[in-house]
């Protein structure tokens, strides 16, 4: 499997009383697929997936592969604290015929690199398919470095990809230039433009969730066209939002940005809570001008 084009982690709506919303949930699944973004995944970190329960997670990915049939590819996140678990999402993502499944390291664990990999390795056996890792240090305390890497590489060909997020230019070049066997995707948005500099094909999206026309711009013009002139008129148009959504609410605002976009996103769970009334007007004008701006670069009008 090749990893090419907008992947967006999906939102996970939630009814008033903090119920996983399915009818919801499929209609931001059907909002993705008529945007035309390249694949989506369930059980991400902005899918809420360290909220949800084991069987709510099983149920959503079931859902999301009735909704979305083969239109487009479908990632199950397995990430969890025990290996344990993480192998029995694999498992449910290999019952369901997921495209691929998304691999991190077990948050809070502190693995080292050979336990990382052996870890993973555990994973892609009981999934067999297609595997995407997640690099995370911020989140999972822990990077997946050279000995990560050669290990897993030599043991599987399913290692195909990495969402590369540990915002260090460092452990890209390194990806680009000594793995060239994992193809990378951006997963540290405020250097996309760096990463499709860098060869990436792929870029994993919160804010895909609500404006995905924008970035699948930005790929297209860096990725496909190969016009980084472009890519940086419409780049400087976006990070305002970027900027935005490292600001310590970035679920809070992903979903917020779906509401603006007619989706019925719903609350977080705890222990996040929602933007206040000033956050919400910050993020709309944010957003509007980022759209007029981005359609006036796509158009050729600047």
């Amino acid at each position: 499997m090749k990893f090419e084009g907008i992947y967006t982690p999906a939102i996970t709506p939630l009814t008033a009383a903090g119920k996983i919303d399915n009818t919801a949930f499929a209609e931001v699944l059907e909002s993705l697929i008529e945007a035309k973004v390249h694949g989506i995944i369930i059980g991400g970190s902005t899918g809420e997936y360290y909220a949800h329960t084991a069987q709510e997670r099983l149920d959503l990915a079931a859902l999301a592969r009735e909704v979305i049939g083969t239109r487009v590819p479908l990632v199950v996140g397995t990430g969890a604290v025990r290996t344990e678990d993480s192998v029995e999402y694999a498992k449910a993502a290999r019952a369901i015929r997921a495209d691929a499944i998304l691999v991190g390291s077990p948050p809070y664990a502190l693995p080292t690199e050979q336990e990382n990999a052996a870890h993973a390795l555990a994973v892609d056996r009981a999934a067999g398919l297609p595997v995407m890792l997640y690099n995370y240090p911020g989140r999972m305390g822990v990077s997946m470095g050279r000995e990560f890497f050669r290990t897993v590489s030599a043991a599987s060909g399913n290692f195909v990809a990495i969402k590369e997020s540990s915002g260090q230019a460092a452990q890209l070049h390194m990806l680009a230039t000594e793995f060239r066997n994992i193809d990378i995707s951006c997963g540290w948005d405020d250097q996309a433009l760096e990463f499709f500099a860098w060869g990436a094909r792929s870029w994993v999206c919160a804010g895909s969730n609500f404006i995905p026309r924008e970035h699948i711009a930005l790929y297209e013009a860096c990725a496909v066209e190969k016009d980084f002139d472009k890519g940086r008129r419409i780049m400087a148009a976006m990070l305002p939002l970027m900027d935005f959504l490292e600001g310590g609410k970035f679920v809070q605002s992903i979903k917020f940005g779906c509401q603006l976009a007619g989706l019925r996103p719903g609350g977080v769970r705890a222990p996040l809570q929602g933007l206040d009334e000033d956050e919400q007007h910050a993020l709309q004008a944010i957003v509007a001008r980022l759209r007029q701006d981005v359609a006036a670069v796509v158009e050729g009008k600047v």
